[in-house]
């Protein structure tokens, strides 16, 4: 065992052990385990949230995007702060809707508010679909750090099954006080790695930032720019407002928003995160700083950029350090999506057809579907899931088809019926799958357009169409619903 393995190894261990000591006594009731009795603070709802948000994305997607793509990754900074910004407002009106109501789902915001438990699967099942791809990339991610910081003393598909077994054991005990207790340790040192590689490795092999930037544009002219074609202007503002929108519909970050003391907490949580888009920046030098330091990684293999460039500058006992903190940023999103997707399918699809199970019937069954929902997702992992940046999108469109219902049922007055929310989410779902599963474009539906039209995130277009397929059909049914609309407070 390598000194690296052996601090990877520790980093596994004390993780595990903070995690299952997080339970503290507390009997995991159904509101324990998912929410926290709701009564985190400003801190760990800003350490829980931020935990989500900094993934195995943020090691891998993000530098190994700049690496492979250039430009278009500064997509990832736009999202972030447009989420952010309608959090302000937006996180305060559910966390009130949520407490006197006693939610404790992501889905249960939706089954409420449009009175209707039929929609409540419906958004259960896109959820869960969403939920699978965002766990494919925690996974993969996990693989792919474990193996490559170990230098391959442990394979992707051993670290992997090690990942998912600890996740099982501590979401099945501690529920979400184990993930925001993992959160707050990795939050600190992911942001002390991030600025360190960040600031000193452009230092270190080009002198500075601008002599660098001057170095790739020399080397790769137009890498810095977007290009005209695919991923061009019109890509990258409707992937923004494509993920921007869909942010909040992340049920794992939703449902964070309940465990939170007050609205007040959220609204500071608001004001703090954008501070966090430093750390992507940060990320973003690292693999700028490794495109002529370890060049010719093709492919999938551009996600390996900043591991390759830490293993090529420093030592094995600092590598260990990184990939420790790359195991934590798979734990904690994966331990959340984990949670929620059970309780997602306990609550919102078990209950619905056993209306008469107790409280604790249901959290049986949340917690037996941890292992069940996590092996899954590592199956479909075995079966592909190599791309991690269009995992992520393709997730974040399709959870972005319920955001239309949910943004309509904040207003005081009803606009949107449980029909035409239905109606919306299933257009728009079958709208993005039948692209997705096809892998039809609009260029090749549409050869003579112009690419300012073709390029345009299809996410973006399915949410359109799912808007007014809303409308139209709730301006159909209103009448005969007017007593089984969106409730108002």
């Amino acid at each position: 065992m390598n000194s690296a393995l052996l601090i990877i190894t520790l980093f596994l261990l004390v993780a595990l052990l903070v995690a299952i000591r997080a339970k503290k006594g507390e009997k995991m009731s159904l509101e324990q385990w998912t929410v926290g009795g709701r009564g985190f603070s400003t801190l760990f709802v800003f350490l829980l949230m931020a935990g989500e948000n900094y993934t195995t994305f943020t090691f891998l997607g993000a530098s190994g995007y700049t690496y492979g793509k250039g430009a278009p990754a500064f997509y990832i900074l736009g999202y972030g702060c447009l989420a952010f910004i309608m959090s302000y407002w937006m996180l305060p009106a559910v966390w009130k809707y949520a407490k006197k109501h006693k939610l404790l789902s992501f889905s249960d915001f939706f089954a409420s508010k449009y009175k209707s438990p039929a929609l409540g699967i419906v958004v259960s099942i896109v959820a869960v679909l969403g939920l699978n791809s965002l766990l494919m990339i925690q996974l993969k991610g996990l693989g792919i750090i474990v193996s490559e910081t170990s230098y391959g003393l442990i394979s992707p598909s051993l670290a992997m099954w090690i990942g998912v077994l600890a996740m099982i054991v501590y979401v099945s005990i501690s529920g979400i006080h184990g993930s925001a207790s993992i959160a707050a340790i990795k939050d600190v040192i992911i942001l002390g790695i991030a600025l360190f590689l960040g600031i000193y490795l452009p230092i270190h092999f080009y002198g500075g930032f601008e002599t660098m930037f001057q170095a790739i544009d020399a080397a790769r002219p137009g890498f810095l720019t977007l290009p005209a074609k695919e991923q061009s202007i019109s890509w990258y503002l409707s992937t923004i407002l494509v993920v921007g929108l869909g942010y909040w519909m992340y049920p794992h970050s939703f449902q964070a928003t309940y465990s939170a003391k007050s609205a007040r907490s959220l609204r500071k949580n608001a004001i703090i995160m954008p501070l966090y888009q430093i750390l992507i920046v940060l990320i973003f030098f690292v693999g700028f700083a490794a495109i002529l330091q370890v060049p010719d990684l093709e492919g999938t293999d551009a996600y390996l950029a900043l591991l390759r460039v830490v293993k090529e500058t420093f030592n094995p006992w600092f590598v260990g350090i990184v990939g420790g903190t790359g195991l934590l940023t798979a734990l904690v999103p994966g331990s959340m999506i984990l949670l929620n997707a059970s309780t997602l399918l306990a609550k919102n699809v078990y209950q619905v057809v056993a209306p008469a199970a107790t409280e604790t019937q249901v959290t049986t069954v949340a917690k037996s579907l941890v292992p069940v929902f996590a092996l899954m997702s590592l199956y479909f992992v075995f079966q592909g899931g190599n791309f991690i940046v269009e995992l992520s999108i393709f997730a974040s469109s399709i959870l972005t088809q319920l955001f239309p219902a949910f943004i309509f049922s904040l207003m005081k007055k009803p606009l949107v019926t449980k029909q035409g929310a239905f109606a919306g989410i299933i257009s728009g779902a079958i709208f993005l799958a039948y692209f997705t599963i096809t892998k039809t474009k609009l260029g090749m539906l549409f050869p003579d357009w112009p690419s300012l039209i073709t390029d345009i995130n299809i996410g973006f277009i399915a949410l359109i169409l799912n808007a007014f397929v809303q409308v139209m059909v709730s301006l159909i049914t209103r009448r005969k619903v007017e007593t089984s609309g969106v409730t108002s407070d």
